[in-house]
């Protein structure tokens, strides 16, 4: 192994490693993994340092995005089912996603890895069911494909721009290469896939002087977890931990009756002022 290689496996090793202080997340699980559907686009609230500098890039918590492409007997293509499973051979009743991810690449992964998480999904209205297995066949032909870390760099210089020089000038994510890409991003991926399909994210609306409307597609480069939130072809559902369906409920959930209130995870105060570590919260609400 080369040095420059080395000091890369050190980088993205760093970059992985997750924070060991992490607050329940606000999601229930088990609800959202019954609700999902092929073709939603779950959004992540990551918990490494990768995720921490993507939150200051982007200004959103939303770090990481993956395209639901449901179960194996999920896939009609037959042949879409063996390229699939020459990517995966785990429990063939697991619910899967395909994402890139930084130190692996493209992969399939089952959907359960994120139980843990702060999730969210972005469901593209309308979408017909051919369209449906069109975007993950397209999505599957980015298996194997390596992760760009350079673009996500080049993003922060674009979202941070420095100097008097133009920002296409300062970087590649304006740069229209023939061919096709060796490496990709979560949100570029997904980008592109629903591009396949002419089912728009976040597109250029050009008016003309006779007030008619032109849909232009956006660089896929440039787009970030947050787009798919802020999209307005895609419905943002939510299950939370603690939901309620009546208004009224809402009285009903398990609040603190001490008057503690916590800025985040073991970091909480009573009344009076005094700090209180989770741990005392936790003896003191047994």
């Amino acid at each position: 192994m080369g040095l420059k290689a080395w000091l890369v496996g050190k980088l993205v090793d760093w970059l992985n490693t997750e924070d060991d202080q992490w607050e329940i997340p606000p999601c229930d699980f088990d609800r959202l993994s019954i609700e999902i559907r092929p073709c939603d686009v779950l959004l992540v609230e990551g918990r490494n340092r990768i995720s921490n500098i993507i939150k200051t890039i982007t200004l959103s918590s939303w770090t990481h995005s993956a395209l639901y492409i449901g179960r194996l007997h999920d896939i009609e293509d037959p042949d879409l089912q063996s390229l699939i499973q020459r990517y995966y051979d785990g429990d063939p009743t697991e619910q899967l996603v395909i994402e890139p991810l930084l130190g692996q690449g493209t992969v399939i992964t089952p959907l359960s890895k994120y139980k843990e998480d702060h999730l969210r999904i972005c469901r593209p209205k309308g979408l017909s069911r051919q369209d449906v297995q069109h975007v993950i066949k397209e999505a599957a032909n980015y298996l194997g494909r390596e992760y760009d870390i350079r673009q996500l760099v080049d993003l922060a210089r674009f979202i941070f721009p420095y100097g008097i020089l133009p920002r296409r000038w300062r970087s590649t994510l304006f740069e229209h290469n023939a061919g096709e890409q060796a490496k990709t991003v979560c949100s570029t991926m997904i980008a592109e896939v629903f591009a396949a399909v002419h089912y728009p994210v976040l597109p250029v609306i050009h008016r003309n002087k006779e007030g008619g409307l032109r849909m232009y597609k956006r660089n896929t480069r440039l787009y970030t977890p947050r787009d798919f939130d802020y999209s307005p072809y895609f419905e943002i559902i939510k299950y939370p931990i603690l939901g309620f369906d009546d208004i009224s409920l809402y009285r009903q959930l398990p609040w603190d009756k001490e008057g503690v209130v916590c800025h985040a995870h073991g970091e909480c105060y009573a009344a009076d002022g005094s700090r209180i570590v989770q741990q005392e919260i936790e003896v003191n609400k047994g």
